[in-house]
């Protein structure tokens, strides 16, 4: 039990993640330049207690190339939920990572060898992108002030950062305890490059210095997933992971008090749950 409940940190702390982002409030310029620099302040907290086994040109340009991706998975997403608001946006961002993230691992990675797997992984993406285009759902096309278009487009783009950030260690079998300062430090760096045109000389002012907490948050979660890979294995640790989606949606609806029409509700609250069961069954896939 102990070894489940210790799984389901780094879902908690992804699923505050953005609750409090949003309650600090701030641009998305600023936004990001603070977690990034929570993430850094992180990443260099670890080195100091646990450095690199075999440190190389290639593993520091690979890991800052790697921070690069993340920072612009961030960047996107963070506009992303400035867009659509927390409830509605993290089902999309979530799903549509599963979904890529599933697809190349079977179809590049070899992770999918056998029939049962296809059985329960084609079903799990089906599942996924119903229920995604399920909370995605508007009664009032108006309300949105066309915003949802854009929002999808900045969520699916930050999807292909976060999952090039997921692929690109695994590709070059780096440890992720290894690359961890300078995966911080590309982050640092893609943020700041990304953000500077909007804020410039406010960048570092204001509500991006509050900001360092979500970073912390972020960092945390993925720190807590590597040590939950290696107590529960990476099929269990990777669905319980998943259940972030579960806490933010549910908490912008209820500490955020985003609207939503009974029937959007509805819908919501339905596709979370098949977001979910497919994200259970992808995991499945991976034992």
């Amino acid at each position: 039990m102990e070894n489940i409940l210790f799984g389901l940190v780094p879902a908690f702390m992804w699923g505050i993640q953005p609750l409090v982002m949003t309650k600090i409030g701030g641009r998305p310029a600023k936004k990001v330049m603070g977690m990034s620099l929570g993430i850094f302040i992180s990443s260099l907290l670890v080195f100091i207690f646990r450095r690199p086994e075999n440190l190389t040109w290639s593993l520091v340009l690979l890991s800052f190339i790697d921070g690069l991706a993340l920072s612009y998975g961030l960047v996107n997403q963070i506009r992303g939920l400035y867009m659509l608001g927390v409830a509605k946006a993290t089902p999309i961002s979530t799903g549509s990572q599963l979904v890529g993230a599933a697809l190349i691992g079977a179809i590049y990675f070899k992770e999918w060898t056998s029939l049962g797997q296809y059985l329960l992984g084609l079903p799990a993406l089906v599942l996924i992108v119903i229920g995604v285009a399920m909370t995605s759902y508007e009664e009032d096309k108006s309300a949105s002030k066309g915003q949802l278009g854009p929002g999808l487009v900045r969520l699916l783009l930050s999807s292909l950062g976060f999952i090039a950030y997921t692929v690109i260690l695994r590709v070059a079998n780096i440890s992720i305890w290894d690359a961890l300062v300078f995966q911080g430090l590309g982050v640092l760096v893609g943020s700041y490059l990304m953000a500077k045109r909007e804020e410039g000389a406010e960048l570092f002012k204001g509500e991006t210095l509050r900001h360092i907490l979500t970073g912390l948050f972020f960092a945390l979660g993925n720190i807590s997933l590597m040590l939950s890979n290696v107590i529960n294995g990476l099929a269990l640790g990777f669905t319980l992971t998943q259940m972030n989606v579960v806490i933010a949606t549910l908490g912008g609806l209820l500490f955020l008090k985003e609207k939503k029409t009974k029937k959007e509700l509805v819908l919501t609250l339905s596709g979370l749950v098949l977001v979910v069961g497919g994200a259970v069954l992808i995991g499945i896939t991976k034992k």
